[in-house]
This record gives C-alpha cells, sequence and structure tokens, in this order.
C-alpha cells in the first residue's frame, strides 16, 4: 500500500504556532540576521498571512505574510513552513521575496532553500558560559 502524503491547511497550524509549538531553522536565523527582520515578524506574517503553495510529498506549505510597519507600511515575507511531525510545526526558512505573489515550484523551493547567492554562511554555536574572570570591569 503506497502512503499518500497528507496536505495540511494554514488553518490547521496555526493553533501550534499560537501555542508555541514550533521551531525556527538555521535558514529562518540566517535570513532573520541578513534581511533584518525578527522571530515576531515571521510569527505575524503566519498569522495573518496566507497559503500560496502547497507542497504535499515534502509536507510543507509557503506562506505569503507581511511585516507591518506603523503607520502604513506594509513588507511582504515569504514563509516555508514543515509539518512532518504531528502536533509541531517548522519553520524552516523565511525571506523578503523579490517578486511576492510568485509562487515557486517545489525544484525551485529545494534550490531557494539550498543557496543563497551572496548571502553569508550563518553557523550556530554553543553558548560560551563566561567566569567572574571573564567579564570585564
Amino acid at each position: 500500500m503506497i502512503k499518500r502524503p497528507r496536505i495540511r491547511r494554514l488553518e490547521e497550524l496555526l493553533p501550534y504556532i499560537r501555542e508555541g509549538r514550533y521551531r525556527l531553522g538555521p535558514h529562518v536565523a540566517k535570513h532573520m540576521l541578513q534581511e533584518g527582520f525578527i522571530e515576531q515578524d515571521v510569527l505575524q506574517a503566519v498569522e495573518w498571512g496566507r497559503e500560496m503553495a502547497v507542497y504535499p510529498e515534502d509536507e510543507r506549505m509557503l506562506v505569503l505574510g507581511y511585516m507591518v510597519f506603523p503607520p502604513n507600511l506594509r513588507l511582504p515575507l515569504h514563509v516555508v513552513l514543515e509539518y512532518r511531525e504531528p502536533r509541531w510545526v517548522d519553520i524552516v526558512t523565511a525571506f523578503i521575496p523579490k517578486k511576492p505573489h510568485q509562487v515557486y515550484s517545489r525544484a525551485r523551493m529545494a534550490a531557494i532553500l539550498r543557496f543563497d547567492g551572496t548571502f553569508e554562511e550563518v553557523r550556530w554555536v554553543r553558548p560560551r558560559f563566561l567566569s567572574a574572570e571573564d567579564i570585564p570591569r
């Protein structure tokens, strides 16, 4: 028997995000540092966004949301959500799109996740614990 990929809707995933059952991937962190948005911007974009594309083979979806800056500025933000884990959402990446209403093919989305052109590489390291002697006075 062939297992068919499960298609989920954004409104099914929103309760998990509201409850804090989500993880930000390293790709999101990289774009946050390079493009200047924060976790709250990503969460707001998902909360008020809409599905642009669903990739059932990968159990992912592309969401178009906006970062809102009062009084009247809205910048588009694409967010890729993965719903492979039950009752959990992984935020795979988020980026400011050049063409916000363009739907990416599965192959193009894979390329976006693998290669960023001129972007710098960001690596995660463990926090360094400082002793009393390490703290400047």
